[in-house]
């Protein structure tokens, strides 16, 4: 699974190339603007890590990244400033950072400093919800202990809807994050696999993928009173 990158700064020039060398290095990077940009997106794209500007144009960084773990968004995130004080390396650190690079910086720094807090707060390589397991490690699912045979596309959409269990997923979220579609993709594959899914997942179990209508699907147990 490629490792997400969101890289926060109102200079473009300066994200672009921060991005484009993300990239180079094998993350799957996107850039984002404001403070208040940060934070949507941490909640759509889901990264990994947010490299994330101190001086922003409507919030602070240290402000964005205050809000991000009130929200419950543990991501690891490294601050970028042009102030080198110890007091303001302490203010990032003491606000939920997990590391300080200041500018003028290298990119092949940035990079290593992001490789190292990466490797410190990786996730865990095993996600579950309910009786189901994904072992990323062995590339393994298991329902209630039954190993799946599901394709590498299959695995790729199973993996997402369960890292936002409970959370309704609409049609093009799931296209962008699982084909990597833009807005021009066709809604209709994501129905077809859904249905793939639903056929190894919840053959002869309580069915856990569920569709709300005129949105989207979500991992989840039904409801008691028989709406699902």
């Amino acid at each position: 699974m490629s490792t997400r990158i969101l890289v926060v700064d109102d200079d473009p020039n300066l994200s672009d190339l921060v991005v484009m060398a993300m990239r180079y290095e094998g993350f799957e990077a996107v850039a984002a603007g404001s403070g208040a940009e940060a934070v949507a997106r941490v909640g759509d794209f889901s990264p990994d890590l947010v490299v994330l500007d101190v001086m922003l144009p409507d919030v602070s960084g240290l402000e964005a990244c205050r809000r991000l773990r009130r929200l419950g968004h543990q991501v690891p995130v490294i601050f970028l400033t042009a102030k080198g004080r110890t007091e303001d390396k302490i203010a990032g650190l003491t606000s939920g950072g997990d590391d300080y690079v200041t500018k003028p910086f290298s990119l092949e720094e940035l990079i290593a400093r992001t490789r190292v807090v990466l490797s410190r707060t990786r996730r865990a390589t095993r996600l579950s919800y309910a009786d189901l397991e994904i072992d990323e490690d062995a590339y393994e699912v298991r329902r209630g202990g039954r190993l799946l045979e599901l394709t590498p596309t299959e695995f790729k959409l199973l993996r997402y809807l369960v890292a936002n269990a409970g959370r309704v997923l609409t049609k093009q979220q799931i296209l962008d994050h699982v084909w990597e579609y833009d807005s021009g993709g066709s809604e209709g594959v994501v129905h077809t696999y859904i249905s793939y899914l639903r056929r190894k997942v919840d053959d002869g179990e309580e069915p856990l993928i569920q569709t709300v209508p005129r949105v989207g699907y979500a991992l989840r147990l039904p409801r008691r009173d028989g709406v699902s």
